[in-house]
């Protein structure tokens, strides 16, 4: 099974993008997706968590992600060297920042620059699952694209799905070079 943290702050889209993701992943045959929240205080600008497990059976487990292969940050606020405790050996973080961080497990991009160019909008979330399908081959951007044509609003479809590329395209730019 393939787990995914998700960190934001209420209002940031943790929550979408994690089902989002799942939405996108059980378009593959053969595959199944669990996506849930986790909710602090439930206002705007609170830490959130949000979850997505990914597998080719049944999802069972619905206890919340402790370690993850993948943990990604909407917002580098939250951001701290207790992350790297959240992944399984061989995980990434994928880091919404414009600071540079040299260690191979963290992957950056500048979420909040492409949503300024595209969205007009300080809003990462799917910016960073457009990273998730930079860096990890079982996320097909052709599916994402569909899963935010089914699941958002036919207004956002079209800048939704370019900040999906922008970020896959800044995420594979930055590992060749």
């Amino acid at each position: 099974m393939i787990e995914i943290l998700w960190h934001g702050r209420g209002g940031q889209g943790a929550f979408t993008a994690s089902r989002l993701l799942g939405a996108s992943y059980v378009l593959a045959e053969n595959s199944y997706a669990l996506a849930f929240p986790s909710f602090g205080p439930e206002r705007r600008g609170a830490p959130i968590r949000a979850f997505t497990k990914l597998d080719d059976r049944p999802i069972g487990n619905r206890s919340e992600v402790k370690l993850a292969d993948f943990s990604i940050f909407l917002d580098d606020t939250l951001f701290s060297e207790a992350a790297f405790d959240e992944l399984k050996p061989g995980g990434k973080i994928l880091l919404n920042t414009k600071n540079i961080h040299n260690d191979d497990r963290i992957v950056v991009v500048d979420g909040d620059g492409i949503a300024a160019e595209i969205l007009k909008l300080p809003i990462t979330n799917t910016i960073m699952l457009g990273a998730l399908a930079g860096v990890f081959d079982k996320v097909s951007v052709a599916h994402i694209e569909e899963a935010i044509r089914q699941n958002m609003p036919e207004k956002l479809h079209e800048k939704n799905i370019a900040a999906v590329n922008a970020a896959v395209g800044a995420v594979r730019k930055e590992a060749v070079g």
